[in-house]
């Protein structure tokens, strides 16, 4: 598990904002999901919902995503259910201000359509009903601030600016070549 959250440390957290100001708490929010017991990691999963996706969506967003759909893909983190709910969260929200923002978080979450597919066959029931849950919502996806992901320029990268990775449906991203399951 020492590679789960490798690449937090090249994100420029204390760049990015979320609803409560600075993101430079995110990283030991991520780590609390990935390592703690079920009541820290439950408490952080909370938290970190609130602060990147509760009713509106951040340039940490975007950063953070790639790193959800990281711990959802391990066994270990106590709460993947949570996860998956977050990132189903996060599709549906947007920032009416930072339409980009919303666009380059919802094109991260699509980006993990792999992940959510191997998910389905996960041994826990509940977690393989969370991530059909969420595939549905990939499948349905519309909205004002996302064009058609089909063909479209490469998208953000990890530090949440854009232009390196392509985060099209079902593209592999680097969070896809976590394979614990």
């Amino acid at each position: 598990m020492g590679t789960v959250l490798a690449d937090m440390r090249h994100v420029p957290w204390h760049e990015l904002r979320h609803a409560h100001g600075s993101a430079s708490q995110v990283p030991g929010m991520l780590s609390r999901i990935a390592w703690g017991d079920s009541e820290s990691a439950e408490d952080a999963l909370s938290d970190l919902g609130r602060w990147i996706g509760a009713m509106t969506v951040f340039d940490s967003t975007v950063a953070t995503v790639p790193f959800l759909w990281e711990l959802a893909a391990v066994r270990t983190v106590k709460d993947r259910v949570g996860v998956l709910g977050l990132l189903r969260t996060i599709l549906s929200h947007g920032h009416a201000h930072h339409p980009e923002w919303t666009r380059d978080a919802h094109r991260a979450v699509l980006a993990g359509r792999a992940t959510a597919e191997r998910l389905t066959g996960d041994g826990d029931p509940s977690v393989r009903r969370s991530a059909q849950e969420l595939l549905a919502a990939l499948d349905t996806h519309v909205c004002g601030s996302c064009p058609p992901t089909r063909g479209l320029p490469a998208g953000p990268d990890r530090t949440g600016k854009a232009g390196r990775a392509p985060l099209t449906p079902g593209a592999p991203v680097a969070t896809d070549a976590v394979q614990p399951l």
